[in-house]
């Protein structure tokens, strides 16, 4: 009789979160297919902090500069390939939500703790962020605030899409776009390198003189790195919107997309951080479209689709992805509840990672993990100073409501 009990107990429970679910942004399509997870990953990674890599090279230099880039790459894949296979690793259960595997890792209460804090930081930091980036535009002498209030003006209308599925196109321009302006930034600088190679005119040393500068200097450079790569903390909402059965599990078309979208990404990564440093060496400007002057007609077709000032989602892609998301976790918590950094989010995945599978032994992957999460958290702590130092330095710049 209570084995019956329980059993009907933990039917209705599935049957009240299939109903949510189904009312839910996210969940609510579940009918994307693998080139979806493609496009939209392009569009949640590639942004302005591509086009500030060559800066953070001339900060690093061509040695580390290479190892962080590189290693950076590597290690947010790999990542990222564990966030896929832990989507559905229990049989019968997907993990639609960020903090949906952070409560199997952490508990159902520490587990909300640990990471809807640290989403909603850098979630609605990013929204904050881009709307000031992509308000400042040349075109017209009209305040900052004024723009800033135009373009959030734009993208709230397309904030109502009502899910995921619905803004493939828009996430499929931005990727395109993604790709557009980082081929013309790499073109452009590889040409631009070759005429100031034969003047001999470029010097690759470290940016700064002091060795103070130097040091902040790698400190933001890092920070410009590890910013670059950031725009992976949607991938289990992406994966939530591809269907999925013991047959055909969802994680297959996935990594699929994944792959395809992170050799896009490789390939505007790589070739913008290294023809950019090649073609100016250190006094590449923190934006290298700015560094290209010409042709204008060129450099003018790029930053139309950057807003002219880079930034990391072009159309809301990913943007209204998160600007949901936090609406479709409110509505989640409200219905089955009773009343992260960059660095910190790759370490986050991997102490699930760790967390989930129980598995505590020496293992190979083990050793992997904990390197990664050691690496993960130094960023995290060191990076920001760089940052913090420049701001103090430009503060006196500043203006409340420009």
């Amino acid at each position: 009789m209570e084995q019956y009990a329980e059993t009907a107990r933990e039917r209705t429970q599935e049957d009240k979160t299939k109903n949510v679910n189904d009312w839910l942004p996210i969940t609510s399509s579940r009918t994307a297919k693998w080139y979806y997870s493609a496009f939209h990953n392009v569009t949640a990674m590639v942004g302005d902090g591509v086009l500030g890599l060559p800066f953070a090279m001339s900060q690093l230099g061509w040695g580390l500069g290479t190892v962080v880039i590189v290693m950076s790459f590597v290690i947010t894949l790999y990542t990222l390939w564990q966030m896929v296979e832990m989507h559905k690793m229990i049989p019968g259960k997907r993990f639609d939500r960020y903090h949906e595997l952070g409560q199997h890792a952490f508990g159902e209460r520490l587990g909300l703790w640990i990471i809807v804090p640290q989403q909603l930081i850098v979630e609605v930091g990013t929204d904050i962020v881009y709307m000031v980036i992509g308000g400042q535009g040349r075109c017209k002498d009209i305040r900052l605030t004024y723009w800033i209030i135009i373009f959030g003006s734009v993208h709230f209308p397309l904030s109502q899409f009502p899910n995921f599925n619905s803004i493939s196109a828009v996430s499929a321009a931005a990727a395109v776009m993604s790709l557009t302006y980082s081929m013309i930034a790499f073109v452009t600088s590889v040409v631009k390198g070759a005429e100031e190679a034969t003047a001999g005119a470029i010097d690759y040393g470290l940016r700064a003189n002091t060795t103070s500068g130097r040091v902040f200097g790698v400190l933001n450079g890092l920070g410009a790195v590890a910013f670059a790569y950031a725009g992976h903390n949607v991938v289990l909402e992406i994966q939530a919107t591809i269907p999925s059965t013991p047959e055909k599990p969802s994680k297959k078309p996935m990594w699929l997309g994944v792959v395809v979208g992170y050799f896009c990404v490789a390939l505007c990564y790589f070739c913008v951080a290294f023809a950019g440093y090649y073609a100016f060496g250190n006094s590449v400007e923190p934006n290298v479209l700015i560094s290209l002057e010409k042709p204008r007609w060129l450099i003018a077709a790029a930053r139309q689709p950057h807003g002219r000032r880079p930034r990391r989602r072009q159309l809301p892609g990913v943007r209204h992805a998160c600007v949901r998301h936090d609406r479709d976790r409110a509505r989640q918590e409200a219905q089955v509840h009773p009343g992260d950094p960059p660095e910190l989010d790759r370490s986050l995945r991997l102490c699930r990672s760790l967390a989930s599978s129980g598995s505590y032994c020496a293992s190979q992957s083990w050793f992997i993990n904990i390197i990664c999460i050691v690496i993960g958290v130094l960023l995290t702590l060191i990076s920001p100073i760089g940052g913090l130092r420049q701001i103090i330095l430009d503060a006196k710049s500043f203006k409340l409501y420009s």
